[in-house]
């Protein structure tokens, strides 16, 4: 048990070295080297866990897919109306990609040049998801007259992808208040009267819990 934990940590330091030396340097430009050095590891403990390169992007790329899914499944556990899962959520993902490096590099080598075969497309994992939010909410009546759940998705997922991209280089981009000044300008547009009130820009407590 003890030998399987302290492999546990051994990935665990890996994968986050590897987030970080991709998100600096870039996938081509990253070494082995790099990644072990900064993980505090031999070439030879990389290679037990990763067998190549291809092969850690892969686990950067998995690991925030499954943070980029627990987000999206704790805002429709939440059980507020589909708007409103939607507004958390892309507080919660901006939250991620301000704090968390393995989600920026994941996003980042799932997406960016070069291609890899294999990648996991995390801009598209998140389009599918804002797609079903605003399927339901063209179910329930919640969209404004006129808004088609296609059209709503289309605006969305290119704002929230533009500040995913801004905010590698600038954290305002992602800030609570940058996104609820977003969510101001959509809603009134997107939102049918009788639930526009109720919705909350800057997200639920839960969902800005820790953001500044």
């Amino acid at each position: 048990m003890v030998k399987q934990e302290r492999a546990a940590r051994t990935r665990e330091s890996l994968v986050r070295a590897a987030a970080e030396v991709f998100a600096r340097d870039g996938f081509t430009l990253a070494s082995l080297t790099s990644i072990s050095k900064r993980a505090g590891v031999s070439n030879g403990a990389l290679h037990f866990h990763f067998e190549s390169k291809q092969a850690l992007a892969r686990g950067v790329e998995d690991e925030a897919a499954a943070m980029v899914g627990a987000i999206t499944a704790s805002a429709r556990a939440a059980g507020s109306g589909p708007l409103q899962r939607l507004i958390d959520a892309t507080h919660a993902l901006m939250e991620r990609l301000d704090q968390d490096v393995v989600v920026r590099a994941g996003f980042e080598l799932g997406s960016g040049p070069p291609r890899r075969e294999g990648a996991v497309d995390l801009r598209g994992q998140w389009q599918s998801w804002v797609e079903e939010v605003f399927e339901d909410a063209e179910r329930e009546g919640v969209l404004a007259r006129g808004i088609s759940a296609a059209d709503a998705s289309v605006a969305v997922v290119a704002a929230t992808v533009g500040f995913e991209q801004l905010g590698a280089d600038d954290p305002t981009w992602t800030s609570t208040q940058t996104l609820a000044q977003f969510w101001d300008l959509l809603l009134p547009r997107l939102a049918s009267a009788h639930v526009l009130n109720g919705l909350k820009s800057g997200g639920t407590a839960t969902a800005v819990s820790g953001r500044g």
